[in-house]
């Protein structure tokens, strides 16, 4: 996916500003299995998917638990770092071979400064990624174990192509066992 149209889809911006913002811009490529992001690091860089998948984790106990996955056109990063520059609790693993945009975090506050167009980018951006976690929270909460899973086909019928069985049973919040019997269900 084009940087041009991730940055569009986050808010369209005027093209003198969208260059301020890619002209800060590097590609980076890493294999699949890389860890991106680690936990309790701050993370100096914001990295928007050009190709690949990567799944968000936290471990407990020897227990990782998958809460989020990115794909083309979604962000990889640490909110905590991005907005309080602390320490994250997630790592990011590449669930896929990736190629990113990266932007580092501290050139882009720079630009919140300089630019009132990039400032509300920044703002609308945070406040997407507010809506995306309050969904994933009030489904998690309030939806049924098939009812995550249909929500899952319906909204990124890709993964299920893309990503292990046991990957996807985490981010539901089941074992593998009991969404086998949820597909079985379903089909």
């Amino acid at each position: 996916m084009k940087i041009d149209q991730i940055l569009d889809n986050i808010y369209p911006i005027p093209d003198s500003s969208k260059s301020m913002i890619k002209n800060l811009i590097t590609e980076v490529t890493y294999p699949k299995g890389h860890i991106l992001l680690r936990a309790d690091k701050i993370v100096k860089s914001i990295y928007f998917i050009k190709k690949g998948i990567v799944r968000a984790y936290s471990s407990l106990e020897n227990n990782e638990i998958t809460f989020w996955f990115g794909k083309e056109g979604d962000t990889a990063i640490s909110m905590k770092s991005y907005v309080s520059n602390e320490k994250g609790y997630e790592d990011i693993e590449l669930l896929e071979n990736c190629e990113f945009y990266e932007l580092k975090t501290e050139k882009l506050r720079d630009l919140f400064e300089k630019d009132i167009h990039i400032a509300n980018w920044g703002r609308k951006y945070a406040e997407q990624e507010l809506i995306k976690t309050e969904e994933r929270l009030i489904s998690r909460q309030f939806r049924t174990a098939s009812e995550r899973y249909k929500e899952l086909l319906n909204e990124n019928p890709e993964l299920i192509q893309r990503v292990q069985l046991g990957h996807i049973a985490s981010y539901l919040g089941i074992t593998q066992v009991s969404l086998s019997r949820v597909r079985a269900e379903i089909k």
